[in-house]
Formats: structure tokens, sequence, C-alpha cells
């Protein structure tokens, strides 16, 4: 089973990212900062918070799954704001995305917000909504289940180091992960956790019996060059015993994001 983790950056490298996504083929996608804007039928529209102005692909979510027509596409919103055709503001969401090649049935999700809750009226003050998706499948060629969870950790204008409202975020990440895992399952977690590979979110995740792969396998970083600000760790993908030794990879390019994305073989 491949199981790939991105934070597809709103897909402001749509036209790369899709043909990655092609090529790549992963059993199990966790896709952060997904798009999703169902009344606009615009290719690309702009994102504004401040300074802060990128393009973003409208509806990335819809464009990932037709692109993996052999997979469950689950969409998790953490907030409606608006983006930008010209000065016409549009609504639209923006969350996480989870897609299941089809041949690993689902068997137990759970969804929930690891910091706020839904926010219907705009994107809100930093540190904004964030979401969490955990899915529990049954892989065939291995007769096992396999429980794997995402997030797109808190982003604090103050940069990456812990604060309260991360240390409760990775609390209820826990929660929430531990709610769906047996202890025979193969167990994932992933994401863009948006801290460092010393910060208190990855002890508390390590607590479950979980190691990153990341700092393990030495890896500089899982940033591309399209991030340009320093502090080049960002995503992590930690894993339970039984996929200890898996082979897993960083993936430099193509650059389809300022992410890298994460691939394991589980």
């Amino acid at each position: 089973m491949k199981v790939m983790s991105l934070n597809g950056w709103g897909g402001t490298l749509g036209d790369e990212l899709l043909a990655y996504l092609v090529a790549a083929d992963p059993d199990m996608l966790c896709l952060q900062e997904v798009i999703s804007t169902p009344a606009s039928g615009a290719e690309v529209l702009t994102y504004r918070d401040g300074d802060h102005v990128l393009p973003q692909r409208a509806n990335l979510f819809r464009e990932v799954a037709e692109v993996l027509p052999d997979h469950v596409a689950l969409f998790c919103p953490a907030a409606q704001g608006v983006l930008y055709d010209g000065d016409r503001a549009v609504p639209s969401q923006w969350g996480l995305a989870t897609f299941v090649r089809r041949a690993f049935p689902i068997i137990g999700q759970a969804q929930g917000f690891v910091h706020k809750g839904f926010s219907p009226n705009g994107y809100g003050d930093h540190p904004r909504s964030r979401v969490a998706h955990v899915v529990r499948l049954w892989d065939f060629a291995r007769d096992r289940a396999v429980t794997i969870g995402q997030m797109h950790g808190l982003r604090d204008l103050a940069g990456k180091h812990d604060t309260p409202e991360r240390r409760a975020q990775a609390e209820r990440l826990a929660v929430l992960f531990s709610s769906l895992a047996e202890p025979d399952d193969a167990q994932i977690l992933c994401g863009d956790f948006n801290v460092e590979p010393e910060s208190e979110t990855l002890a508390i995740l390590g607590r479950l019996g979980l190691r990153d792969l990341v700092t393990a396998r030495g890896f500089p970083g899982t940033r591309s060059s399209h991030y340009t600000k320093p502090g080049r760790f960002a995503d992590y993908m930690l894993v339970n015993a039984p996929l200890a030794d898996a082979p897993f990879d960083v993936v430099k390019g193509p650059e389809v994001s300022d992410h890298c994305p994460l691939v394991l073989e589980a």
C-alpha cells in the first residue's frame, strides 16, 4: 500500500500537482490545504490575507478526485471564507481531503476538530480552525487493518514554537486517532504539523507508540525550493512498530508545492 501525505498549497502549482498524482498513483493520499468552491466554475481564484496573496485552484478537491477515479474522495472542511475573482468575493471552503483506492475498503473513520470548530463565516483570526481525519482500512494483500490519520497543524504567525494551543491540538489528535486504531493495526499518522522536530507535538504523539520517519531516517527537511523562509521542517509521518522499517521517502522532485510529498510503502 502506497501512502502519501502532502500539503497541496491550495493548488498553487495545480498542473504540476495533478500530473504528479497521476504518475505516482498512491493507494492512499492525505492532502492538506485543499480548496472546494462548488458554486464557481473558475479554475483559479486568489487568496488574500494582508500581504499574503496566492493563486488558488478553485476546485482542487474535485480536480484531484477526477485524476484519481479509482479512489473514494472525502473532503473535510475547516472553514468557509472567500477567494477573489478580481474584486468579486467568492465563497470557498478550505480543509483536508483523503483519497482511498477502492480496493482498500474503509471499515471505520473519525473526523473532528483539533482546534476551534467549523468557521462558516470566514477563515477567522490566526490560529484558525483545524480539522483532522482518521480512516481504518482493510489491506487484503497483507491480511490486516491499517489506521491512517492526518492533520494540518496550526499556523502561528510568530513561528513553529510550542504553544498551549499546539499542545491542546496534539492531545485532541491523539484522542481522535486512538478512538479508531486497534492494537494490532498498522498505524500511520501524518500531515503538515507546522512544528519543529523537537516539538511537544511529536512527543505527545510519540506516547501512542508512533515514531516519526522524517527525522528517524535523517532527512534534512520537508520543504521545496518554493519555500524561502528559514526552517525546513513542517511535515511528518509517524508509524508504529510493524512499519518501522518500511520503505519511506521525502520526494524532492518534481516540485508540486512548497512542501515535499512524503511517501511510505506500507
